[in-house]
C-alpha cells in the first residue's frame, strides 16, 4: 500500500494556489530543537538486549513489556528508519513539509478522518496503562535511535510520543478496508492497480499426515513502504514472547504465534462504508437539510504547512467539514458525506496487544470481541488442534428498510440511514474446527472457507452486511490442492503453498479462452499468439514459455490503467503484450524467469508465480520490459505444533531483515532462499536460538 491518498489531489484544490496564498509564505525557520540529550537519558530507564541471529533478525529479551517495545522499536529503526519516520509524519499529518505538494493530500486526510481528534480524546481514556506503557516504550526506542543519528532525521519530528504510535493504527486501519478505493471512486480519479491479496491457511491433525497441526501465514505486501513486513522475535519478563511480522511504527505483532497459537491475515471486502449526498442549502452553504430542516456543519481548520524549495514552505489553510453521518468530501459532483466502520476508535493497539498475550482459543476470542479491529480476515489455529476462521467485520447495524440500496449512495437528507452502533461479535462470520479439518482464506467470500462446503451458510447473514460473494485463483487453487488432500504432509503443505497454476475457473483462464476464442482471419502474428498459448499448461513456472504472454494479456485485461482509461479487450490486449515482448526481449515466448525477476542490489534471479497464483508475485514493468518484483509474497511463515503439542516455525523473507541498509550482509542474504521456496529456521525459543546468536547488544551500544 502506497501512501493511500496519495493521487487525490482534487479533494484539496492545492493545484491553484491563489496570489493570496503568498502572504501564507513561512519565512525559512528552523524548527525548535529537541533535547536530544533528555532523550538519551530517558532511554537508560529501559533493560533490554538486542540478540541478532545468523540471518540478522533481532530478538528482543526485555525485562519488561515496554523494555521489549523499546528494544524492537531501536532494532527495527536500524534497519528501517526512514520508513518508520515517513510513517510518523504522514500519521501527524505533517508529510508535506517535507515532501512537498504531492503529500498533502495525505496530510488533509489526517484532518478529514479527524484521526488526532480521536487520539486526543481516547488516548488515556480508552487504552489501559500497560498499552500505554507498551506505546511509550516504543516511542521512545525510535527517539533513541534518533538522537543518536541526527543526520537521518527531519526537522519537527522529535520527540515521537506513544499518541504518535497509536495514531497510527487510527489512521491506517480504515484503508485496508477500501476506504481509499471510495475517496478515489468520489473524485472521479483511477483505483490503485496493485491489487490486495494474501493466504491463509490452517490444517488441523485429523487432516495432517502426522498428526500435527499447522499455519501458513502469508499476506501479500510490497516490498517496501509503510506496510512492508518485518521480522522479529520479542520476549519479556512479564510473559509477552511472540514471533511473526511487523509494521514500521507497531509495536505489536500482526500476523505469526505465540508459544500457544498463530494467526495469518487476509484482506476481506465487508461492505463498511456508506456514501451519503447531501443537499445543500442554496442561501447558506455552510447547512445541509436533515429532515426537512437545514442543519451547520461542523467546521475546523487543517493546516497544510508545504514544502517549496530549499528552505521555503507554505501554509495552505483548508476548511474540514462533518456531518451527523461523518466526514464530508467536496467533490466536483457535489458533496458527500462518509460514514464507515470503527469511525473515532483508538482502541486497535488494546485488541492488538490481547491477541499477542492469548494463551488459548477462549483468551483470543475474547481479544477478537473487543471489535477495535473493524475488518481483516483471521485465519486460527494452536497446540490443543483447534482452527478457525473468522471473517472479522465492524459490521454496521443498519436498518432493513424496503427500497433502500447500502452498496449505493444513500440521500443524505434521512437521519434514518444514518446507522448507530454495531452488529455484536457472535453475529461476525465465523467458523471453528470444522469436521474436515481444514479453514482457508485467499481474499475470498467466506461461504467457501472448507473444501467441503461445511459451515457458513450465506442464508444466516443480511445482505446489509454485504459480505462478499467472489472467489479468486487462489481460492480456487487452494481447494484444488489442500482441499482435496485429506492426509496432507509437511512437504505438501509447503509445495501447496508455493503452488504456480491458474485454475481452469479463474479469470486468467477464462481470458486465455477468449483469446483463443478470435477468428484470427490472416493474421499471422495472432495466429502466433493463439498457437502458444493453445499449448499452455497454465502455470507460471520459470521455464514456461507461454506465462509471459498469457499473463501479461490477463493482467491487462484485469486492471484499470494508470490513466483512467478504459480497459483493453482480450484482442487488443494480446496484441499489444505480444508487440511488447518482441520489442525488448526479441520474442513472444521467452521463459516466464527470463522476465519475472527478483532484484535486491547486486541481486538479480529470476522468480516464478504471478499475479493471483498462491505464489504470489506482482512485477512493475522495467524500461527494458522485464518485471522486477514489487509485491506479492514477502515475509512467509509456516508455523507446526507437532502431536505431542511441541512447537516449531519456519520462515523467509523476500530480501533480508536489512530493509535499507545496502553495506549489511542481511539486505539480500534471504532472496535466493524465497527464489529458491526454501525456508530458515525461526529460533523461538532460548534453547533454540542458541549456537546461532551472530551479535548481543544493548540499544545505542552496538560495536562496529
Amino acid at each position: 500500500m502506497r501512501w493511500i491518498v496519495g493521487g487525490l489531489m482534487g479533494l484539496v484544490g492545492l493545484l491553484t494556489l491563489a496570489a493570496g496564498v503568498l502572504l501564507l509564505l513561512d519565512l525559512p525557520n528552523r524548527p525548535a530543537r529537541t533535547d536530544t540529550a533528555a532523550l538519551v537519558a530517558r532511554a537508560e530507564r529501559y533493560d533490554v538486549q538486542i540478540r541478532r541471529d545468523d540471518w540478522g533478525v533481532p530478538h528482543i529479551l526485555g525485562k519488561t513489556n515496554a523494555d521489549a517495545a523499546f528494544g524492537l522499536a531501536f532494532a527495527h529503526a536500524e534497519d528501517d528508519f526512514a520508513t518508520i519516520q515517513e510513517v510518523t509524519l504522514a500519521t501527524r499529518g505533517q508529510l508535506a513539509a517535507r515532501n512537498g505538494l504531492k503529500a498533502a493530500p495525505t496530510d488533509y486526510i489526517v484532518s478529514l478522518l479527524g484521526v488526532w481528534k480521536a487520539v486526543d480524546a481516547g488516548y488515556e481514556a480508552r487504552l489501559p496503562a500497560d498499552v500505554r506503557a507498551v506505546l511509550e516504550g516504543y516511542a521512545d526506542g525510535v527517539n533513541l535511535y534518533a538522537a543518536q543519528h541526527p543526520g537521518e532525521v527531519s526537522p519537527g519530528l522529535l520527540p515521537v510520543t506513544g499518541k504518535d504510535i497509536a495514531a497510527g493504527f487510527v489512521f491506517k486501519t480504515p484503508f485496508f478496508y477500501g476506504l481509499d478505493a471510495e475517496l478515489k471512486r468520489l473524485n472521479d480519479l483511477p483505483a490503485d492497480p496493485m491489487p490486495k491479496g494474501s493466504n491463509g491457511v490452517a490444517v488441523a491433525p485429523s487432516r495432517s499426515a502426522d498428526g500435527a497441526t499447522r499455519l501458513l501465514v502469508n499476506s501479500h505486501q510490497p516490498f517496501t513502504g509503510p506496510v512492508a513486513w518485518y521480522e522479529a522475535v520479542v520476549e519479556s519478563g512479564e510473559g509477552w514472547h511472540v514471533a511473526g511480522g511487523f509494521f514500521p511504527g507497531s509495536p505489536f505483532m500482526l500476523h505469526g504465534h505465540n508459544a500457544d497459537l498463530g494467526w495469518a491475515n487476509t484482506v476481506n471486502k465487508p461492505d463498511l462504508i456508506d456514501t451519503y449526498r447531501l443537499v445543500i442549502n442554496p442561501k447558506n452553504r455552510k447547512q445541509y437539510r436533515l429532515d426537512g430542516a437545514w442543519k451547520d456543519f461542523e467546521r475546523s481548520e487543517a493546516k497544510l504547512r508545504i514544502k517549496l524549495w530549499g528552505p521555503f514552505h507554505v501554509t495552505v489553510p483548508k476548511t474540514v467539514l462533518r456531518s451527523v453521518h461523518g466526514p464530508v468530501m467536496e467533490t466536483k459532483a457535489g458533496l458527500f458525506a462518509l460514514r464507515f466502520a470503527g469511525m473515532d476508535e483508538v482502541r486497535q493497539p488494546l485488541q492488538y496487544w490481547r491477541l499477542n498475550l492469548a494463551r488459548n482459543a477462549d483468551d483470543w476470542r475474547a481479544a477478537m470481541a473487543l471489535q477495535a479491529l473493524p475488518s481483516i480476515n483471521y485465519i486460527y489455529a494452536d497446540r490443543t488442534g483447534t482452527i478457525a476462521y473468522v471473517y472479522n467485520g465492524l459490521f454496521p447495524n443498519r436498518p432493513e428498510i424496503k427500497g433502500v440500496d447500502w452498496q449505493g449512495v444513500l440521500p443524505g437528507d434521512r437521519s434514518d440511514l444514518v446507522w448507530k452502533g454495531y452488529l455484536p461479535f457472535d453475529r461476525v462470520p465465523q467458523l471453528w474446527s470444522p469436521r474436515g479439518g481444514l479453514v482457508f482464506n485467499a481474499n475470498n467470500t467466506p461461504f467457501r472457507a472448507t473444501p467441503d462446503g461445511e459451515g457458513l451458510d450465506p442464508r444466516g447473514f443480511a445482505p446489509s452486511m454485504g459480505i462478499q460473494t467472489d472467489m479468486t485463483n487462489r481460492s480456487w487453487r487452494e481447494l484444488e490442492t489442500f482441499g482435496v488432500d485429506t492426509s496432507i504432509t509437511p512437504q505438501e503443505f509447503q509445495a501447496y503453498k508455493f503452488d504456480v497454476a491458474y485454475s481452469p475457473r479463474s479469470r486468467v483462464a477464462a481470458i486465455v479462452r477468449e483469446v483463443l476464442a478470435i477468428d484470427p482471419g490472416q493474421d499471422v502474428e495472432l495466429k502466433a499468439a493463439q498457437a502458444l498459448l493453445r499449448g499452455w499448461d497454465f502455470r507460471a513456472d520459470r521455464k514456461s514459455r507461454a506465462a509471459a504472454l498469457a499473463i501479461g494479456t490477463a493482467w491487462a485485461v484485469e486492471t484499470d490503467p494508470k490513466d483512467g482509461g478504459p480497459r483493453p479487450t482480450p484482442l487488443a490486449a494480446v496484441r499489444r503484450t505480444a508487440a511488447e515482448l518482441k520489442q525488448h526481449v526479441g520474442r513472444i515466448d521467452p521463459a516466464w524467469g527470463e522476465v519475472n525477476r527478483l532484484v535486491r542490489g547486486e541481486v538479480n534471479l529470476p522468480v516464478d508465480g504471478g499475479p493471483d497464483t498462491l505464489r504470489a508475485i506482482y512485477g512493475e514493468p522495467g524500461k527494458d520490459g522485464r518485471l522486477t518484483a514489487v509485491a506479492g509474497d514477502t515475509f512467509i511463515m509456516i508455523v507446526e505444533w507437532d502431536r505431542a503439542g511441541t512447537l516449531s516455525s519456519q520462515s523467509v523473507h523476500q530480501s533480508g531483515s536489512a530493509t535499507l541498509d545496502l553495506r549489511s550482509k542481511h539486505y539480500a542474504d534471504q532472496a535466493p532462499l524465497f527464489a529458491a521456496h526454501r525456508f530458515k529456521p525461526v529460533w523461538f525459543t532460548e534453547d533454540q536460538l542458541k549456537g546461532h546468536v551472530a551479535e548481543t547488544y544493548r540499544p545505542g551500544k552496538r560495536r562496529g
